[in-house]
């Protein structure tokens, strides 16, 4: 019981390093895409990724199986429709809305687990959920939300997002995880392509600069190897329940390395947004300690 606990602990925590990554990337890549189409970006970043993982896992791959091939193959799809409607919502709307409600799968993943596979999420989690939904809005948004073609866009997005979660805690438990991070990242980078053909009129940069260059190496270390890396692994060991709330730390990261590498500020609501996301995991985290604590001097 108390080595289970560890591990649940310590996959917590490396899922909150997971959300340090994505959100201390965020303004490099902001200053990338502004010079180069989206999904070019992603092509180059989820290729190279890709390359990197099957690079560190070919052993593994000379032994893929089909059940192993179609599981990564749909946390592949679901990651990218995931990318692609934010980024279509992003066209539409304003950034701090799109982020709000792709954050808003942090109250999606209890109702997809409930009805996909009849998981029921703590109390705990769906009560530090629905804090750090609040705790989103403010910070993402202050207080202001319209809801439009753009904003649909971003549901889409989190609802893919809520999925890959989701299966990603059942995944991860059957399959290798090397295997299932590798032919995920293929998928998104196949897709990435096509999109970039369609929408961008093809994939090479328009600017092969020290920005492009120093985003793409954050984004493939960090951001995806890493980051997907340790989601994909660590999710073995907690709930997908409190891998959602964890997530919604991307943001509140996003602020404070803006704040000190970007010179960005964070008014009085966003901060108060901060608060809010870091009081909701803390509840989920609390609540399931206590519980367990409870549990297990009710059975002494």
């Amino acid at each position: 019981m108390i080595r289970s606990k560890i591990k649940e602990y310590g996959a917590d925590f490396s899922l909150f390093l997971v959300a340090l990554a994505w959100g201390g990337t965020f303004f490099i890549v902001q200053d990338a895409v502004s010079k180069t189409p989206v999904y070019i970006f992603l092509f180059w970043r989820f290729l190279l990724s890709a390359l990197l993982m099957g690079f560190i896992s070919y052993k593994k791959i000379l032994k893929i199986d089909f059940k192993t091939l179609k599981a990564g193959s749909l946390l592949g799809v679901f990651m990218f429709v995931g990318f692609a409607f934010q980024t279509f919502g992003l066209t539409l709307t304003l950034c701090s809305t799109v982020a709000f409600l792709t954050g808003l799968n942090v109250i999606i993943v209890p109702f997809l687990l409930y009805i996909i596979f009849k998981k029921t999420a703590s109390v705990y989690s769906i009560f530090g959920a629905l804090v750090a939904s609040c705790g989103l809005y403010f910070l993402t948004s202050g207080g202001k939300l319209g809801f439009g073609v753009g904003e649909a866009y971003a549901l889409i997005c989190a609802f893919a997002f809520a999925l890959h979660i989701v299966f990603t805690d059942k995944f991860s438990k059957q399959y290798d995880v090397f295997l299932l991070v590798t032919i995920q990242l293929f998928v998104v980078a196949f897709f990435s392509f096509f999109f970039s053909l369609i929408f961008d009129k093809g994939i090479m940069p328009t600017s092969m600069d020290v920005t492009f260059i120093e985003a793409l190496a954050a984004t493939v270390l960090f951001a995806t190897v890493f980051a997907f890396g340790v989601q994909t692994a660590m999710q073995r060991y907690t709930t997908p329940a409190k891998t959602a709330i964890i997530f919604t730390l991307e943001p509140v990261s996003a602020g404070v390395f803006g704040y000190f590498f970007a010179g960005e500020l964070l008014n009085f609501t966003q901060l108060g947004g901060a608060f809010l996301i870091l009081f909701g995991m803390l509840s989920a985290e609390l609540g399931t300690y206590f519980r367990n604590k409870r549990q297990q001097e009710f059975k002494c």
